[in-house]
Order: structure tokens, then C-alpha cells, then sequence
């Protein structure tokens, strides 16, 4: 008989043996991709939840979007939108529907002719001007004012009663609501946390000295009366009792409890947005010359707020350049309001190791 006939394909040991590798090369691949995957999955779900929000890099509102998109006339009609509408048009004509204003004397929360947008600039947007956008995402918020967690309108109340020196306005009040409201639009693009690009002030370089008080009253002279008036009294819209500028101190001014009040609060607000057509980028004044203006315009006469010594409960906390007692530190009144303000802070961290910087 002859040979065999060899079944030339039938698998030999060595096909098995590749096809097995080929096999667990499929399956490796196969679970690192179910891998990443599920990697995927788990990190959309910290993104949706805001998990991972401190430990990626802080999220901005980009300038295009904060002056490009928040036109309140784009709104359709709605319940919702006539809200933030009636929000906004509280937020520029204060003083028409809670201010001196407003004919129903129980809708006055406001003691003066200030707006909202007096000191919040372009409706809340500008940056670097105490911008109102992502406001609400950031409560409930500790205050050291208060020594306690506060909502959005303890906040509002807090200007309401101080900036506005009036009187607080109930949370269900109707002009409250919207407030919130168009605030809470405002914040539509902000981060989770709320933080955006050019939030609060800019920051400026403190003089090692005292506000030199003439210099300041030549500066406002040269840069500040030509919106504010020589008097300091602001200057009215030609066809209503609004004001296009407000005046900066007497009776229908920010009262002496305002963070305005504070010379490096308000310093830090003049660097970035005065005089008229100041940006944060394009500063006009030197920090030298906002400092020494912020102080000759908080040494003027303003309304008193009433209680001021229950501010700060932890007077630890009280920011070296509030212009009123009682202090925990040494140092006399004179030198909270006009500084030098290095030696008190250097106090506070030395004996509290803190670090303050207003």
C-alpha cells in the first residue's frame, strides 16, 4: 500500500499556537477599550456633578460672551424671561421701583437715588467692576460681616441697607425675586462654583504710606469732576431725575457702613474703571493716584449707618481698612482709614497668622 494522504489543511501545533496569541491580543485590546470607556463614563458623570471642579483648571467667562450675549431685549416672551427682564430694568432704575422714586411708599427699601448699576457696572457684566455673573452659584456664602452663612438676598439686603442706605427688602418681595432672577441669568455660562474671569476688583500695588489727602483732591479736581462734579454730587440725565453719574458722597450717597468705604475696596474699583473709559486693561490712574482718591473721597461727609459696631462679630476678621471700630488690633481709627495699612496687616499676621490684603 502507499503512503498516507496528507491533509495538508488540517491545523498543525504551531497554528494553534498563533491563533491563541492573535486571540489574547483581541481580548486585551477588547478590555482596554471597555476600559476607557468606562474611564469615560465616570468622568462625564464628576463633570455633570461638578466633582472635579477644583481639581481642573478654574473655567472663565469669556469677554465676548459677557458683553456679546446678555441683552435682555433678545428674550423671548415668557413668564421666566419677563421676570429677568423686570430684574434688569430694577437692576438700572433702582430708584423707580424701590428708591425714593417708587409712589407705594411700602415698596421703598432704597434711602437714595443710587442704581444697582452705580457701582455694578454695565448692567453687572463689566469685569473687574464687582461683575453680578455666576453671583448666585457662589451661595449660600460665608460673610465676615455677619459671622455667618448668608443667602443671595441677605447679600442684597446687605446693599440695600449700606450702598443704597436703606432698609432690607422681604425674599418673597416681588422686586427681589426678579433680582435674583436676572442675576441667576447673568450666571447662565458661569462655572458650577461661579468663579469667573475679572471677578470683584483689580489688585494694585499699596503704597508704604499714608493717603496723602491733597494729592487726592487734585486728582479727583483733574480726572473725576467732569462726570462727578466739582461738589462731588454727580450729574443727572437731562430728561428724567435719574442720575447718568452718581455723586460719590452727602446725603444721597453710599452711607459710611459701605464696603465703598473701605480705601482699598474703593481704590482697587477706580484703578479698573475710572475715570470714564478706564479698563481693567488700560488703566488711566496710577495705583498711587487711586489710593490717594479713594481716600480724599471716603474723608467727605456721608449718611451714617446705624449698628455699625455689630459688624465683624469676629473682629479678627475685619478687613484692615474698615474705617470704623471696634478693632481687636492697636491701631487708632485714623490709621484704618487712611493707612498706612502694611504695619496692621503685618499685626494680623503675626499674631493670627493671617494673610490680609483689603
Amino acid at each position: 500500500m502507499g503512503e498516507p494522504i496528507k491533509n495538508t489543511n488540517a491545523p498543525h501545533c504551531g497554528d494553534f499556537q498563533i491563533l491563541s496569541v492573535q486571540i489574547k491580543r483581541l481580548c486585551l485590546k477588547v478590555g482596554i477599550g471597555m476600559g476607557m470607556i468606562i474611564l469615560l463614563s465616570f468622568a462625564i458623570l464628576m463633570l455633570r456633578f461638578g466633582a472635579l471642579d477644583g481639581l481642573l483648571p478654574e473655567k472663565t467667562v469669556p469677554e465676548s460672551i459677557v458683553y456679546g450675549e446678555y441683552d435682555v431685549s433678545q428674550l423671548t416672551a415668557s413668564a421666566e424671561n419677563d421676570l429677568i427682564k423686570q430684574g434688569y430694568e430694577i437692576f438700572r432704575n433702582t430708584p423707580l421701583h424701590i428708591g425714593p422714586k417708587q409712589t407705594d411708599s411700602n415698596q421703598i427699601f432704597a434711602g437714595n437715588n443710587l442704581a444697582c448699576a452705580s457701582c455694578h457696572l454695565n448692567g453687572g457684566t463689566q469685569l473687574f467692576a464687582a461683575p453680578v455673573i455666576g453671583v448666585v452659584k457662589r451661595f449660600p456664602q460665608y460673610r465676615g460681616r455677619e459671622d455667618k452663612i448668608g443667602t443671595i438676598q441677605e447679600r442684597i439686603n446687605g446693599c440695600m441697607e449700606r450702598s443704597m442706605n436703606g432698609r432690607k427688602m422681604p425674599e418673597d418681595n416681588e422686586a427681589m425675586v426678579a433680582l435674583v432672577a436676572y442675576m441667576d441669568w447673568l450666571g447662565k455660562t458661569a462655572p458650577s462654583d461661579g468663579k469667573i474671569e475679572g471677578q470683584g476688583f483689580v489688585k494694585l500695588e499699596l503704597p508704604n504710606r499714608a493717603v496723602d489727602l491733597d494729592h487726592g483732591k487734585k486728582v479727583f479736581e483733574q480726572q473725576c469732576t467732569v462726570c462727578h462734579g466739582a461738589d462731588g454730587q454727580g450729574q443727572k440725565l437731562a430728561d428724567s431725575d435719574l442720575y447718568l453719574y452718581p455723586p460719590l458722597w452727602g446725603p444721597d450717597s453710599y452711607n459710611n457702613g459701605a464696603g465703598m468705604t473701605r480705601v482699598i475696596t474703593a481704590a482697587e474699583f477706580i484703578k479698573g474703571n475710572m475715570p470714564f473709559g478706564t479698563t481693567y486693561e488700560n488703566p488711566i490712574l496710577t495705583d498711587e493716584e487711586a489710593y490717594d482718591v479713594a481716600g480724599f473721597i471716603n474723608q467727605q461727609l456721608r449718611p451714617t449707618k446705624a449698628n455699625r459696631e455689630a459688624d465683624f462679630p469676629d473682629l479678627v476678621k475685619k478687613p484692615v481698612s474698615t474705617p470704623y471700630g471696634p478693632y481687636v488690633d492697636p491701631f487708632s481709627e485714623e490709621q484704618h482709614q487712611l493707612g498706612p495699612f502694611q504695619p496692621i496687616m503685618e499685626f494680623y499676621q503675626k499674631e493670627y497668622q493671617l494673610k490680609k490684603t483689603k
